[in-house]
Order: structure tokens, then sequence, then C-alpha cells
């Protein structure tokens, strides 16, 4: 259990201060508000700072303790408004934006050597022909392999200014050739996977609310429709959040014209209701919404709003408990602040925000005070929580729904402790599975001519199981026995997964993952 908990708080790290747990509103709806915006030279905080600076006994980098310092008085306001770096504003702001200048690929690191794992379809690594499992040599006539590469380094070369041209030495089989590769524009899509489930049912994960995020849902949708798709399994598990408006613009998609989405309203922000056009393309069909703990933010203000107009029914477990808006605020270093601004209200009223009231430690601990109260493992666990005593907030039909700490599911299903253990975190962390497929299973993958055929007709055997842990042994020394018993499945379908998608893709992943997910089993028999 503190294993598993540990996992969590780290998640928990990442999900507070990481890409997509901000609800953030676009710096477009706030334009004339954010120009001119800076602190003033006159307050006490820049004083200290310039003191610091002009008398302090050592030399300081004071640029750091000022970024510090302002995290520190945001982060006592609430754990949602955040200093942000100018490295991690640019980040947070290209995923959200929905692409960024680059090549185009997702690589690993083996051996000193960068592997390509995955080329964006349209991107310029893809037009100039570029194959997962390519090896980069050289990059502009000079030797890149074998010179102590780091992902900074790499993201320095293959992202930045457009247009720019890079030569890439590849060897790919025998011999290198040289790609000549114009950096442009890369898309990043919101959706992860969109497949049929079964013959009526189309299947759609949902990774982030960017800008980009009702474009490549309806893309999608389309091309399900076509397949002949009536009812809808959206999964937004782990979806951290996004664009207020993205949210607003998918619930749209499900909903009559004039019903209302959600309301934001705070002390320095008049009440804003958001309602629906008539512009959905799915306002018929049946919705069924996977949701988690990590389902947070705009996620929630999707999930809310479609089971307080009774439209889906929610499958899964309690989500994060997210329900204040942030706006950012940019400085002209390239930093940022995203400074709470609002709490959002579901169309019934009721806001899901949790309570930190038990300051950051506490907020960041939540979840795993959650499993150790058993609520990740029993529903009942959930509705004896306090927090949702008095509760009286009721859907369009009249169902009870519940305030105060994220979307409770229509339907309950447990998580599967074979999926925390320590043992398969420290195998994800060292990207063992892929790099085990990179290493060792190129060859099985050639003998199938479709992700079909292999998702059907390959099942990793107790020998590949055996030979993988041998192959991981070599990083990871000790291995607790019991978690690799109670893991052993979930480890085998984590690497017919990640071999599914080293070769086509992320639909083949979510295939194979969700052949064995209780929560996916049970959304698409509702």
């Amino acid at each position: 259990m503190k294993k598993t908990a540990g996992i969590i708080f780290r998640t928990m790290i990442l999900l507070l201060v990481g890409i997509t747990i901000g609800l953030l509103i676009s710096n477009n709806n706030f334009a004339d508000r954010n120009l001119g915006f800076s602190f003033s030279g006159s307050d006490k905080l820049s004083k200290v700072l310039d003191l610091v600076g002009q008398k302090y006994v050592d030399s300081v980098n004071v640029d750091s303790i000022e970024g510090a310092s302002v995290n520190e008085l945001l982060q006592n306001l609430d754990p949602h408004s955040l200093y942000l770096p100018p490295q991690q504003a640019q980040s947070i702001n290209e995923r959200l934006e929905g692409g960024f200048n680059g090549i185009g690929i997702e690589y690993q690191i083996l051996r000193d050597t960068l592997i390509i794992t995955q080329v964006y379809e349209g991107g310029p690594a893809d037009k100039a022909g570029l194959l997962s499992g390519s090896r980069v040599i050289n990059v502009d006539n000079k030797k890149f392999s074998g010179t102590k590469l780091t992902a900074d380094r790499v993201n320095n070369i293959f992202k930045g200014v457009k247009d720019a041209v890079i030569l890439l030495g590849v060897a790919n089989g025998d011999g290198i050739k040289t790609y000549t590769i114009k950096r442009g524009h890369v898309d990043l899509s919101s959706v992860n996977a969109a497949y049929m489930a079964n013959e009526n049912t189309g299947y759609i994960k949902i990774n982030k609310f960017a800008s980009t995020t009702d474009i490549d849902f309806r893309k999608a949708l389309n091309k399900l429709k076509v397949d002949g798709m009536n009812k809808l399994l959206l999964d937004l598990r782990g979806n951290g959040g996004g664009y207020l408006n993205a949210a607003t613009s998918m619930a749209d998609e499900f909903l009559k014209k004039g019903e209302l989405i959600v309301y934001t309203k705070g002390i320095h922000e008049p009440r804003t209701d958001y309602f629906a056009t008539d512009s959905g393309v799915f306002q018929k069909g049946k919705v069924t919404v996977l949701i988690d703990e990590y389902s947070a933010s705009a996620s929630e203000i999707l999930a809310g709003a479609l089971q307080d107009l009774d439209r889906a029914t929610i499958v899964g477990r309690r989500s994060f408990g997210k329900g204040l808006v942030q706006q950012q605020f940019p400085f002209g270093d390239g930093s940022a602040v995203n400074l709470t601004v609002a709490r959002y209200y579901t169309p019934s009223g009721r806001s899901i925000q949790k309570s930190y009231k038990g300051g950051l430690e506490s907020y960041r601990n939540e979840l795993a005070q959650r499993m150790q109260k058993g609520e990740l493992f029993s529903e009942q666990s959930n509705l004896n929580d306090t927090i949702f005593k008095g509760s009286s907030y009721h859907t369009l039909n009249g169902r009870k729904v519940f305030s105060g700490g994220g979307i409770m599911p229509d339907v309950f299903v447990p998580a599967d402790t074979t999926q925390n253990t320590l043992l398969i975190q420290n195998l994800l962390d060292q990207q063992l599975f892929s790099a085990y497929v990179i290493d060792r299973m190129q060859p099985v993958l050639n003998k199938f001519a479709t992700g079909d055929d292999f998702i059907k007709h390959y099942d990793v055997s107790d020998e590949d199981f055996h030979n993988f842990i041998l192959y991981s042994s070599q990083k990871i020394k000790e291995m607790d026995s019991h978690e690799l018993l109670i893991s052993r499945d979930y480890i085998k379908s984590i690497l017919k997964a990640n071999a599914a998608r080293f070769k086509w893709g992320d639909n083949a992943f979510y295939q194979v993952m969700n052949s064995r997910d209780e929560a996916f089993k049970k959304a698409l028999s509702i």
C-alpha cells in the first residue's frame, strides 16, 4: 500500500505543476487584461530582490529566487495558482495550442543512440520518409550517436525555428542514409485513439482539452460514423484538463441548443454562463464516459455537464476534484503566472473542487488517502466520505448527484491492484517495455501484415515474459517476487501493447490494453 501511495504522490506532483492539470482559459479570451501586466517595482518583494542582487554576501541567481518566491506566494492561495518558468510555460502552451515547430518524431535514447519510436503522420519526418526503428547516427554531418545524449540536447536540435534544415544520418538495416528535413509545424492531436469497439460502438480517447480538441474529436467521430457507429464510448481517464472553451465546445457536440453546460464566477469575475448551440454532431446517439481519479478540470466540466443533463452514463471512479479556473498572465521573459480567477459550477449548481484547507502537502496526498480509506476499491466507501454529506443536487431527471470532491460516476468500477505495483512503475520509468520491443521483438512484428492480425493472433507466452524480466533485470536489480506474480498478466498486456504501438500506432496500443480493462468492458456492456 505504501508503495502504491508513493506512485500516486509522484503522479500528483506532475499533475499539479505539469501540462494538463490547469483549467486554463485561452489568452485570446482575456487579451485586453494581459496587456502591460507586470509586478510593481515599488513593492516589498521587488525591493528585497534588488537588495539581494546588489548587497548579498555571495553571488545568487536572483531570477531563480524571484520565481520561487512568487510560486510560494501563489501556492499559499490555492494548489493550482502557479508560477511557470519560461521553458515550462512554453511547453504547456505548445501542447495546449495543438502543435509545435519540429520534425515530428518520438524517440528513445538506448545505449547512447537515438531510436525513432514513432513518426507523426503528416509531419516533416514522415514526409521525408523516416521510419520507426531507425537509429540516428549523425546530425548535420557530425557524430551524434555515442556523444552522451540527453533529452534537452535532442529537443534543442529537433525542435525550434520553422524552416531550418537538418541533415540526419540514419541507420535502418544496412548502411547509413542521409535525410534532409526542414522543420515545420507538427500537429499534436488531442485524440489518442479512435476505433470501433464493436459493430455499432465507437471508442474515442481524449488526452487533453486543447485549442484543436473539438476539431480532432469531430474528425475522429466522422470516421467512426462511416464505419457504422451509433453509440460512443468516450474515455477521459487520465485526462488532466486544459482550456475551458475546449471543454464547452466538446459538450456542445452532445447537447441541444440552449442547455446550460457550465457557469463560472469569482469575486472579480461576474457569473458567465456557457450554453449549447445547435451545432452538435452527436446529439442523439447513446454516450458512455469513462473517468478515473486522474480525470480533472476540463474533463470534469464535460463529465459533469453530461451527467447533470442525463445525456451520458458516467463509468469508473471518482474524478480528481478540480473546480478552479486559471487565467494565464505572461511576463516579458517568457515566464508566466497561472492565477485562479473563478470557480466553475456544473448545470445543477455544484462545485466539484475538493478542499485545500489542509495545505499543499495534504492536497497532494489526497489520492493516496483515498486509497488508504479504500475509496478506489469500494463505491460505498466513497459515499461514506464526509465531503458528500448533505449533498442535495439533482440531475435533469431527478437523480441525486454529489458536489465538493469530484464527479461521482453512475457506475463504479474498482481500481485494479495489479496495475499499481512499484515494479510496473519502475519498468515504465526505465522505458523497458519499449526498449525490449526495439531490441528483441522486431522480428516477431515483421511476421504480421496488419495490426489486427497481430492483436488477434499473437500472445505473450510465459517464455516471452521470462525473457522480458531477464532483460529488465539488467536495469532493475531487485524485483519483488509477489509483485511479479500478481502483475504478470498486466505486464504481458503492456508488452504486447507497446509492440503493437511501435509498428501500428496508438489505436493498436489501446485495442490491446482495453481488451483486459474491466472499466472498458463494463462501459461497453451498458
